[in-house]
């Protein structure tokens, strides 16, 4: 299939067939939005920052510093519509002392990367929250409740993914580009999984080649992580 191999025939793709299907026929209508535009703009705005926490009221005052007012209630209205349409996937902050959800912030991932690249025209940035984004949902499609694990409140230590299955079995996940090549970075991406007071297995997982153990944290290549 020679499409596959075309990045401009892809976008065009995703674009035309998956991005406007999705926002027009199915967000548009159903929400009864005048202004596509503003639509577009809030997408754009949440693909291009996945994985950061934030909150609607922090992504209502970005929005607007660059320019986009919005209302909270039209904001939440629009959010709500991406996440029951699939297109954005929201992730909660849990406190794993206290084994809770926490209402404060959360994060948001894309349902496919390559639309958000399409979308954004970016092709060679932010390959670290693109990762995340790829791991996050793997772990869905893997049959895991997955939420943004808080370790420790006064040191703001967290880390990326608690993948909980349905019969309580739990694993912790870190995500990182590279970590071989800088001792800082990978003290400090073991550092997340180190503070985790209990012995459900931990992952640290980078598109570093072979694999290992750190202090009881498995050290695994992504891509093959993925395969398996």
């Amino acid at each position: 299939m020679p499409i596959v191999f075309e990045r401009e025939m892809i976008n065009n793709y995703l674009m035309d067939s998956v991005y406007r299907n999705t926002v027009q026929k199915d967000i548009v209508q159903r929400l009864k939005i005048d202004d596509a535009a503003r639509l577009d703009d809030v997408i754009k705005f949440l693909f291009d920052n996945i994985g950061n926490e934030t909150s609607l009221l922090g992504v209502q005052r970005k929005l607007k510093s660059s320019g986009i007012d919005i209302s909270p209630t039209t904001l939440n209205a629009y959010v709500k519509g991406l996440l029951d349409s699939y297109l954005m996937y929201k992730c909660e902050r849990y406190d794993i002392k206290g084994k809770r959800i926490l209402e404060s912030n959360a994060k948001y991932y894309a349902a496919d990367i390559g639309l958000r690249t399409a979308l954004l025209g970016k092709q060679d940035a932010d390959f670290g929250r693109a990762l995340e984004n790829i791991v996050y949902l793997e772990l869905l499609r893997r049959g895991y409740q997955v939420h943004v694990g808080k370790v420790k409140s006064r040191d703001m230590i967290e880390v990326d993914f608690v993948a909980t299955r349905a019969g309580g079995e739990i694993e912790y996940y870190q995500v990182a580009w590279s970590v071989l090549g800088d001792p800082n970075t990978l003290r400090r991406e073991l550092a997340s999984l180190e503070a985790i007071r209990d012995n459900y297995p931990k992952y640290l997982l980078t598109m570093d080649y072979g694999s290992g153990m750190n202090n009881g944290i498995s050290r695994l290549n992504v891509l093959k992580w993925l395969a398996g």
